[in-house]
């Protein structure tokens, strides 16, 4: 039997008196990733990305172990909602127009403590203040620096669109700005390398293109790590009390630690380990978040149906952003089909042997985005499930 088919034996016996569509998370896979990324980040914490994991009760765990401190949020409401839960480092990693969420920041001390914003405008900093409504409590400021490489004279950009700060003097002109505002604390940098951390380097079937995707990323990192010490020296000359200097990503956490002027890695997709993070040569790690949608029809042979299945994750659509069959190994979608919203057809000699009400296993192509889908984590340790926890959903709270 082969690892996968093991997984899949514990699996169906620890949910068996479950019906699908179900969601898990396997605590022994979840955990030594976590030890993965803390072994990578070198002594360095690691800020888990509230995204990729999108349930409290794991935040929790997770920040319970060693070498973790803090959470990096996607929208102010959450941070804010985080906050009141007891979360007391909370980096919002995106700026926000959210008027109401800043009123309610400057107004509660407990909240403006623990709550730093994410700023790379001279504007985004008037909106809060226009949006204090009365509120005197002093705001916690990190910027964002432009990770992009460019090349070719500026002609070709590898990289997110996100901060316009690019150069030193850019940093340094905003770092000044939030100094001279009262009301305002510059106490962070956070420059996110997504060409580097988020792009496998390794595409099955792909050599030549993964050759290439390895040569981008060695010149990115070597270009960064210069230029991100540059601006650190720059913002620190403004502030040098600065706190942290934020960096990485779950694909590029040794190279990014290895950089002094970075303080803190950000991570939070190697905990669950969704189907995109399977072609990267920096490292490897266990698939620990599935779900299970069951078989409720046999078209024929070599065929079954499941209901539901179509979660495609976000970014540029394309066939990388549907869940992948997982267990049992050998099944794919039908390609006049796919991944359909209320069914979907699975081909492979599996099929044969799958009842109706059997389950298949299915990967998300993301980590987080995957419990906008479900209300509840069933965790599982060995052969049973040892909780059922609520995500987000399950809270009723929907942030996107």
């Amino acid at each position: 039997m082969t690892a996968r088919a093991a997984d899949r034996t514990r699996y169906n016996r620890a949910t068996a008196h479950l019906d699908a569509p179900i969601a898990i998370v396997d605590l022994e896979a979840f955990d030594a990733n976590a030890d993965d990324l803390v072994r990578r980040a070198a002594g360095k914490p690691v800020r888990v990305a509230s995204k990729s994991v999108r349930c409290r009760a794991l935040l929790e765990r997770v920040l319970a172990r060693p070498g973790f401190a803090g959470i990096m949020s996607y929208t102010l409401a959450e941070s804010l909602w985080l906050a009141r839960a007891g979360f007391d480092d909370v980096l919002l990693a995106y700026p926000s127009a959210d008027r109401a969420a800043f009123a309610e920041l400057a107004a509660d001390p407990k909240l403006a403590a623990a709550v730093t914003v994410m700023v790379d405008d001279h504007s985004q900093l008037e909106l809060i203040d226009a949006s204090r409504a009365g509120g005197r409590e002093e705001i916690r400021v990190c910027l964002e620096l432009d990770t992009s490489l460019r090349m070719l004279g500026g002609r070709v950009r590898i990289g997110a669109l996100r901060s316009p700060l690019r150069s030193p003097a850019q940093l340094a002109e905003l770092a000044r700005s939030v100094a001279r505002r009262p009301g305002f604390r510059l106490v962070g940098l956070m420059a996110y390398e997504g060409h580097v951390a988020g792009v496998g380097d390794a595409v099955a079937g792909r050599p030549l293109r993964s050759r290439a995707i390895r040569l981008m990323q060695t010149a990115a990192r070597k270009e960064l790590a210069v230029r991100r010490a540059e601006v650190v020296r720059a913002v620190r000359a403004v502030a040098p009390e600065l706190e942290f200097v934020n960096g990485g990503g779950t694909g590029s956490v040794q190279h990014t630690a290895a950089e002094s002027a970075v303080t803190e890695i950000a991570a939070g997709s190697g905990l669950y380990v969704p189907r995109l993070f399977d072609n990267y040569t920096s490292f490897t790690a266990r698939p620990a978040a599935l779900f299970a949608q069951p078989v409720v029809r046999r078209p024929g042979v070599g065929v079954v149906t499941v209901l539901g299945g179509g979660y495609p994750a976000s970014g540029a659509a394309g066939a990388d952003r549907s869940p992948v069959p997982y267990l049992p190994e050998g099944l794919r979608y039908d390609p006049q089909e796919g991944a359909g919203e209320v069914q979907t057809p699975l081909l492979g000699s599996p099929a044969d042997d799958l009842l109706i009400g059997d389950k298949v296993w299915f990967r998300h192509a993301k980590a987080g985005e995957l419990c906008e889908r479900f209300d509840t984590l069933q965790l599982i340790e060995g052969d049973r499930v040892t909780a059922s926890v609520p995500t987000y959903r399950g809270e009723g709270r929907t942030f996107l």
